[in-house]
């Protein structure tokens, strides 16, 4: 893949072309207490086809109250109240997170790129974010991806879901060593969503609350098989990996 042709900073979000005149767009979602420079790095490290122009929007969430965290404000995509017992969960800051995401949806296709063109991804909370607004969303998108992260509002009825994404393709990645989210939840999230009938990716990596080498290259075979027209959707297999730790947050 070429270098960066162009990057955009701005209040809300950064914005990285792998080519011009995209058409494609991934709109990657942080961690808690992170903000949208932390996978923007990434973008190289996934050495994608020079053929394939994405645009990659790394979104920075607002700055809000953390309830586990003793109410210290940092950027959050919504409020954890425990990442044990999920008994009490911040329904209304998911909601406005996933109104926030369909705005950016919306834009990107202002800007040309169709839904179906649209992957959403997201680490720890970024990925609840993605799963949550992405199996909401009314139009078929690409992909959607949750890396290290779990199925917010897991009780919720599946009528709330939207029948357009039923088919679409879901990446999901967890470290086996998991201490933040721990693994466990990241295997419940991924058969409650097999129960609703959709076929999860699922790769598990010998690492902690991180990204690995492996994932990266995983994740990029993924974007490749959503985004390259070419490509036969149902040729992704995924697989059981072990690797080291190369980003922590």
């Amino acid at each position: 893949m070429n270098t960066t042709t162009q990057m955009a900073d701005s209040d809300s979000c950064i914005e990285i072309c792998t080519a011009p005149s995209p058409t494609a767009t991934v709109i990657w979602l942080h961690g808690l207490g992170a903000d949208g420079n932390d996978f923007a790095p990434i973008v190289p490290e996934l050495q994608l086809p020079d053929a394939l122009s994405i645009r990659f929007l790394f979104p920075h969430a607002p700055v809000r109250p953390v309830t586990c965290n003793g109410g210290y404000e940092m950027r959050a995509w919504y409020d954890i109240f425990s990442l044990e017992d999920f008994a009490q969960e911040d329904e209304r800051g998911l909601v406005e997170s996933q109104e926030y995401i369909e705005g950016l949806i919306k834009s990107e296709n202002q800007r040309g790129i169709p839904t179906q063109r649209i992957v959403l991804l997201g680490f720890s909370q970024g990925g609840g974010v993605a799963l949550h607004a992405g199996l909401r969303h009314s139009q078929r998108l690409a992909g959607i991806g949750g890396l290290s992260t779990y199925l917010p509002l897991r009780d919720t009825p599946t009528d709330t879901y939207s029948q357009a994404n039923r088919d679409t393709s879901i990446f999901m990645a967890h470290g086996r060593q998991d201490p933040v989210v721990r693994y466990e939840h990241g295997e419940t999230s991924r058969q409650i969503l097999n129960n609703m009938g959709h076929s999860i990716n699922w790769n598990s990596y010998d690492m902690e609350h991180n990204v690995c080498p492996e994932e990266i290259n995983d994740i990029s075979k993924w974007l490749v098989n959503c985004l390259d027209s070419t490509s036969d959707n149902n040729s992704y297999s995924h697989s059981e990996n072990s690797s080291g730790n190369i980003l922590n947050n």
